[in-house]
């Protein structure tokens, strides 16, 4: 669009100011209501503003690090300010006061006794190639200001692309103000950055002595003139020879400059429309409901645009970069985002799972193998010479139960005919590398998991044998819809085969319960480890003898208080800052959870379940990190804070887990099987998708039932099912009512504080009988903890071995019970029952 005509634009309410051939704005259409994160800046503590063309990464006292997918453009972001008739040099992100996080931008606010300065950052999707994230500045002052920006320029490609010194700049003046062109080695290879009304810093000449000097943009405010303008930093990449010249850098610079309020509407809206769209709950948990909708954002938020091929693609999460070349996990992972598609097809973006296996499909290997890593500057280089694209084994498995589940969500058939071959491929790949002759696909074909193990790694392990098992169901399923009968016999007969040979290699009866590997001729290892809970991720059978399993992976063993340590703290191997052999990733919390809700341990489901979710508001504001140490509450790091699978570990508990809701659009049909807490009276889920069908699904007490009941807002009605024992369907299909236990109780939770150890109660077991309900608990010697008993028979006298009940509101309808833990050191366990 041509710049008279934003002059007067009408529909953002923008006025516009001309500074040199660049200009700001005085007005965008930002709105205070919806979603928002806002607390004090944290020193040292993350964020993350990400989009499909542009991130940023820093720490909350506004430094950042700038990427122009797939390119970093700068790093180490500083602000200095000088205000007139105050002869203090003024360290402007030293006081960083506040940090305010919405779904469309992050708000940092800068604010000293003469001024305050706002940092408002966006990365908005609809912007073209080779532009990203953009940065205003808004400006109030008592008087006028002098603002230096300085930061480092780097230009360099995504590794393993190409890299090269440092970029060198020129400034280029343009009216009274003017922009940074950023030279590499490489005439294809260029950035450029401006800001209105900006002159440029120290430009050291070539005759000097050879000393590094930051690039600065420095700005004059003039409180009268200027007002509480919109100041952007604008930046740009080119990455042929035909857009990295200074022209086509000008010109594009030039285009977002004017193009800007639009831009920012645009992005707006698409955020509004989302929240509008995507599945959300609403429960008695304010705080949980928040953190639900935050992880589905999160996720949205991690969607990139391939440059040439203009593909839409999941990264595994963003993390500063440092002095490396990639940030954090910002490439493109098979496994992560195929993890990822359960919670994706459960908040209903059937179109983002279809493109992100279109994604997958289209890099298979010729021999079926689906790939894992894909950088985001992959299409630059001669990237199947690396050794990553195919270098894990599990992404074949989980892309055909990750199809399968996207079928059953969307009803999308067509697509799975469309892609048949790829499905068979990857199908006959799996079922042809046993080299073991066990019938069990090996990690021959790349690792499983761990990518290192001290005693060696392994040739099988649980996890991959596990999944091979689920993908045979998976295919069972994807052959009938594909006409394939005997195929799909077949494929059942291996899934059963399979849990048979697991049993047989992998169960320990003296210790009761599974080897981490199988590595043949009778030759195990041992190690205790949570990777055999993955056998429950499909809500297939899962195994046969798991009942001291899911015991110790609920004890302090395995169980901190913000999650799920992959290795037991008791084993030889454990080692709590290690990557694979300790440290506690919310990913396994999260399998976990949604192993204990299906096998009947909500309790502890739901204690994996809320430290999870409770680690949305701890980090980057608004998501989920990688990894923790396995001894103190602390993230690693190098733990990419805004990582993908992290935040889908809050959506799938919930949706599967919690309110156990599975969907099957080939039937209009949802299957239930609710654990909601004792302490919730009701509860929604809202905009669930089925197919094309959206409908609600609401969640209410009446005495010793839980009555679920479905209504379809779009599409053809949608029915529910049940395989739970003693549920009534009702109302034609419309309603279920499940039967609740006479007494049921509900446990606390809270992360604890930073660089805390592991203390809080653990549920190691529940048990339900007609007239009691025993639980099995643990908890530091000496300590106590208070419980919420529920009655929901009427006039029932209840009571209590190994624990006092005290009376509660009347209102509530919860009673409290004390639970007190003897004397000792360490953790001692405890059974309570109570009885009616």
């Amino acid at each position: 669009m041509k710049r008279a005509v934003w002059a007067g634009l009408a529909v953002c309410s923008v006025a516009i100011a001309q500074v040199g051939g660049f200009h700001t704005i005085d007005s965008l259409p930002f709105e205070s209501d919806g979603m928002v994160l806002r607390q004090h800046v944290e020193a040292g503590m993350p964020f993350t503003v990400a989009g499909e063309h542009g991130v940023l990464v820093g720490e909350q006292q506004g430094t950042f690090e700038a990427w122009v997918l797939p390119v970093k453009l700068f790093n180490d972001f500083r602000i200095t300010a000088h205000l007139k008739d105050y002869d203090v040099p003024i360290d402007l992100n030293r006081d960083a006061a506040e940090i305010e996080v919405h779904p469309d931008r992050t708000v940092i606010t800068y604010a000293h006794i003469g001024f305050r300065v706002r940092q408002i950052m966006f990365a908005p999707d609809g912007v073209a190639q080779g532009t990203g994230a953009v940065v205003l500045f808004q400006i109030n002052s008592t008087k006028p200001l002098g603002l230096t920006f300085s930061f480092t320029p780097d230009v360099e490609p995504m590794w393993p692309d190409r890299s090269q010194g440092v970029p060198s700049p020129e400034w280029v003046k343009e009216g009274t103000s003017g922009y940074y062109v950023l030279h590499t080695d490489f005439p294809n290879m260029a950035g450029a950055i401006a800001m209105p009304g900006a002159e440029p810093g120290i430009m050291a000449p070539y005759q000097e002595k050879p000393t590094f000097y930051p690039l600065q943009l420095k700005l004059h405010y003039d409180p009268q003139r200027d007002g509480a303008r919109y100041f952007p930093l604008l930046m740009a990449v080119g990455m042929t020879d035909e857009t990295s010249t200074k022209q086509a850098l000008h010109d594009k610079l030039m285009q977002l400059d004017d193009d800007l309020p639009q831009i920012y509407a645009a992005h707006a809206a698409s955020y509004a429309k989302m929240q509008k769209e995507r599945t959300a709950i609403d429960t008695p948990d304010k705080d949980l409901n928040r953190d639900f909708a935050w992880a589905v954002t999160s996720v949205e938020q991690l969607k990139v645009k391939l440059d040439p091929s203009g593909e839409t693609a999941l990264v595994a999460g963003y993390y500063s970069s440092g002095d490396s070349a990639r940030p954090g996990f910002g490439w493109c992972f098979g496994r992560d985002a195929l993890y990822t598609m359960y919670a994706i097809d459960g908040f209903g973006d059937f179109k983002l799972s279809r493109e992100e296996l279109e994604f997958l499909i289209k890099r298979q290997r010729d021999d079926g193998k689906i790939m894992h890593e894909y950088s985001q500057t992959a299409a630059f280089i001669d990237w199947k010479t690396l050794p990553y694209m195919y270098a894990a084994a599990d992404s074949t498995p989980l892309f055909l139960t990750a199809m399968l589940n996207y079928v059953r969500s969307s009803g999308d058939v067509a697509f799975l005919k469309e892609n048949r071959e790829a499905v068979e491929k990857a199908w006959h790949f799996e079922t042809t590398h046993d080299t073991d002759g066990d019938g069990i696909y090996d990690n021959s074909q790349g690792t499983g998991w761990v990518e290192s193990w001290p005693p060696g790694m392994p040739h099988q392990e649980i996890y991959l044998a596990e999944l091979d098992r689920q993908a045979s169901s998976a295919m069972a399923e994807l052959d009938k819809l594909l006409g394939n009968d005997a195929e799909a016999n077949a494929a059942a007969e291996r899934a059963t085969n399979i849990a048979r040979t697991i049993e047989e290699e992998y169960y320990l009866p003296a210790q009761q319960r599974y080897a981490f590997s199988w590595n043949g001729n009778g030759k195990r290892d041992e190690t205790s480890t949570m990777f055999p809970a993955i056998a429950w991720w499909n809500g297939d059978k899962g195994l046969e003898h798991a009942d001291n399993s899911f015991r110790l992976w609920a004890s302090h063993d395995f169980s901190t208080d913000w999650g799920l340590r992959d290795v037991a703290a008791s084993d030889p191997l454990y080692n709590p800052i290690s990557y694979h052999q300790g440290s506690v990733w919310p990913l396994f919390t999260g399998w976990m959870s949604v192993a204990e809700y299906r096998t009947g341990h909500s309790l502890s489901g739901y204690a994996h379940l809320m430290q999870n979710a409770e680690m949305t508001t701890t980090q980057d504001l608004g998501a989920v990190t990688e990894l923790l140490s396995g001894d103190y509450y602390i993230p690693f790091g190098r733990s990419t804070t805004h990582q993908l699978w992290s935040s889908a570990m809050v959506i799938t508990p919930v949706l599967t887990g919690m309110f156990g809701i599975e969907t099957d659009a080939l039937t209009r049909r949802i299957k239930l099987d609710p654990h909601l807490p004792a302490d919730w009276d009701e509860a929604e889920v809202e905009r669930v998708h089925v197919g094309s069908a959206v409908c609600t699904l609401r969640f209410e007490r009446r005495g010793q039932s839980m009555i679920a009941r479905v209504t379809t807002s779009e599409g053809k009605p949608v029915k529910l099912t049940t395989a739970v024992a003693g549920a009534r369907v009702m109302e034609k299909g419309m309603a279920i009512a499940f039967p609740l236990p006479a007494v049921e109780v509900a446990i606390p939770h809270g992360l604890p504080l930073p660089g805390a150890t592991t203390a809080q109660m653990k549920v190691l077991g529940q048990t339900e009988a007609a007239h009691s309900l025993t639980l099995n608990l643990e908890a530091e010697a000496g300590t106590g903890v208070t419980l919420k008993v529920r009655r929901n028979a009427a006039k029932l006298k209840v009571t209590a071995d190994g624990g006092t009940l005290t009376p509660g509101e009347e209102a509530s309808g919860l009673d409290g019970l004390e639970v007190k833990f003897p004397a000792g050191s360490g953790y001692v366990q405890k059974t309570v029952v109570l009885r009616w």
